[in-house]
């Protein structure tokens, strides 16, 4: 796509711009100023524009308001710009709907694992075990460049990865012991940890619109949980504990920020975590429940209702998408907004509520129900007051 110059008051600068578009189909503007023609170029962000597809243009960058002019754009650029916006919004769609698939295969998979192998640690480490495969099977096929990882960088991923590995376990003893829908509908309550430890660990401020929606997000969960049929304190417990440990991760990661090289992208950031939660989770697994995979525990399983190979082909599934969900959740993270991500992180949640309860037939009441939905809309309302403190920053 190429740059226009452009002739800009009040100042005489050389200023370049290039215009992308998020998933909102707001137009983003990258921008390049130079105090001359011939000094490198330093780039700013454009917060507003108007009077856009007209040969002036009224900019907003850092407080000021300049009033630039240019060329008419060529009618075939345009028309290609649009061609351009056309495909990404086909291909972002795409990947939300694989993400949203993925992750309602696994939960059905993982589901069905633990009722007849009731080993949280080994399955979390077994999937862990399956991503680990892809990874170096990306690597080997050069599908992504290897990543060169520092030794301060290996330090921080190394914190995120033990939040990871945390998180992941304790999702798992979780939806072991109660209904998937119930898990998710506990893990709705996300949001509420996040701005408590953002709180108290690097001083962050909540708006009034974000803690207004952190009322149904906790009204709905306690009536949810109030209400819930499958109600177990060690599910319940284990859901929450993992929200902690989650967001715990999630908010030293903003602290303590890796530093991204050229080769150290969202995709390779990712997957060095799940390596290093393989490394960790295999001795976890072995020291709380043992080798369990041998013919006796195995042939239990068939007992249950399950052939071990049936067995063996559901745990591969739940690995592969847990893995792949993921992945493309980094991918999708990579080419929207960090508020967008949450949305559609936010109706995810509702997909996979929905086909869990629809799958497993889940018996649920019309005030758990009420309560499932309130936090539902919670978080998508916690989503929306953090774009809105977005714009206003």
């Amino acid at each position: 796509m190429g740059s226009y110059a452009l002739a800009l008051s009040p100042s005489k600068q050389c200023f370049t711009y290039s215009p992308k578009f998020n998933f909102n189909f707001s137009a983003i503007y990258s921008c390049n100023f130079r105090k001359s023609c011939t000094q490198s170029s330093l780039t700013y962000n454009i917060s507003s524009i108007s009077n856009y597809r007209s040969n002036v243009y009224i900019y907003k960058i850092s407080g000021q308001k300049f009033k630039a002019s240019s060329a008419a754009v060529p009618q075939g650029m345009s028309e290609g710009m649009n061609t351009d916006e056309r495909i990404r919004t086909l291909q972002l769609g795409s990947m939300f709907l694989i993400w949203y698939l993925l992750n309602i295969y696994f939960n059905i998979f993982n589901k069905q694992v633990l009722k007849v192998f009731p080993f949280p640690a080994t399955v979390t480490a077994f999937q862990s075990g399956c991503g680990t495969v892809l990874i170096l099977l990306m690597w080997a096929l050069n599908l992504h460049p290897k990543p060169k990882v520092s030794r301060s960088q290996f330090t921080v991923i190394f914190l995120l990865a033990l939040g990871h590995t945390l998180g992941n376990l304790l999702t798992n003893i979780s939806l072991g012991k109660v209904a998937v829908s119930f898990t998710h509908t506990i893990k709705a309550m996300e949001p509420f940890f996040t701005v408590v430890l953002s709180a108290m660990l690097i001083g962050e401020r909540p708006s009034l619109w974000v803690v207004s929606s952190l009322v149904p997000i906790v009204g709905g969960v306690a009536l949810a949980s109030f209400t819930e049929a499958s109600f177990n304190w060690i599910g319940f417990g284990s859901a929450m504990a993992s929200n902690l440990t989650n967001q715990t991760r999630n908010v030293f990661s903003k602290k303590f920020m890796v530093k991204k090289e050229e080769s150290l992208d969202n995709i390779n950031l990712f997957s060095i975590i799940t390596i290093i939660s393989f490394l960790l989770l295999t001795p976890i697994a072995v020291f709380m429940e043992g080798a369990k995979f041998s013919p006796s525990y195995l042939q239990n399983v068939a007992n249950q209702g399950l052939s071990v190979k049936e067995l063996c082909i559901k745990a591969l599934l739940s690995g592969f998408c847990f893995h792949t969900y993921q992945q493309v959740s980094y991918m999708i993270l990579q080419m929207v907004s960090p508020v967008t991500h949450a949305v559609g992180n936010s109706l995810k949640r509702v997909v996979v509520i929905v086909s869990s309860v629809i799958f497993f037939q889940t018996p649920v009441s019309p005030v758990n129900s009420l309560g499932t939905a309130m936090a539902l809309a919670g978080v998508f309302l916690y989503s929306r007051a953090k774009k809105i403190k977005t714009k206003g920053a």
